[in-house]
């Protein structure tokens, strides 16, 4: 929908979601219009549940005007790991706006719309490594989370890669194995491995034959 009809439509939006509910019981569906908002790429009617695409058509049908409409969004949580927390091994940290950039240039993310800010954490104090962390705006069924998880792309000359991620990230993950759930106190790993591959060489060597 052009970007005025959309304004034009959810000025009104009251009177729609009243009408759109009244075409949904008339078909005796169990969906519910909560509101209506609108964005770049058309008028969003958020739903109490997931439609079917009988709902849909039914709704499409309340105004042909409508050229996109999108089920209701949740969140996925997801964590890039093997980011180099410096640029070019200098004393200057990396930064959300150099990630930003990143994964604005980077193919896999084209259709990605970030839900929150990017947070950089570094593993540990003595770490060269920093890991990621980026909520996204998803479907139901975390499509878009599916399309990127494990797919890797590059961060100037290292190899990176996108993993899924827990809801907090404030849990504990010692990162010399990179397991969740305990400190470095309990953990039995001799020697540090590489949060990519999870193999015993360090970060420095890895940059070397990236």
């Amino acid at each position: 929908m052009p970007n005025e009809l959309g304004k034009r439509f959810t000025k009104d939006s009251a009177s729609h979601i009243t009408n759109i509910n009244c075409t949904l019981k008339n078909i005796k569906s169990n969906i519910c219009a909560d509101y209506i908002s609108s964005d770049s790429k058309g008028v969003i009617i958020a739903t109490n549940n997931v439609t079917s695409s009988s709902d849909l058509q039914e709704i499409e049908k309340y105004n042909n005007s409508i050229e996109t409409l999108r089920l209701p969004q949740s969140k996925s949580y997801l964590k890039i790991v093997g980011i180099s927390y410096y640029v070019n091994k200098s004393s200057t940290h990396i930064s959300t706006e150099d990630i930003q950039r990143v994964l604005k240039n980077t193919h896999i993310f084209n259709e990605i719309v970030l839900a929150s800010r990017l947070r950089i954490i570094k593993v540990s104090p003595k770490s060269d490594i920093a890991i990621v962390w980026i909520d996204i705006w998803d479907s139901q069924n975390g499509d878009n989370a599916k399309k990127i998880i494990n797919r890797c792309f590059n961060v100037r000359n290292i190899v990176t890669m996108v993993r899924g991620a827990n809801m907090n990230p404030g849990i504990s993950q010692y990162k010399n194995c990179w397991k969740w759930g305990h400190s470095a106190r309990v953990c039995r790993i001799q020697g540090s491995k590489y949060a990519k591959y999870n193999g015993p060489h360090l970060t420095d060597n890895h940059q070397e034959f990236a």
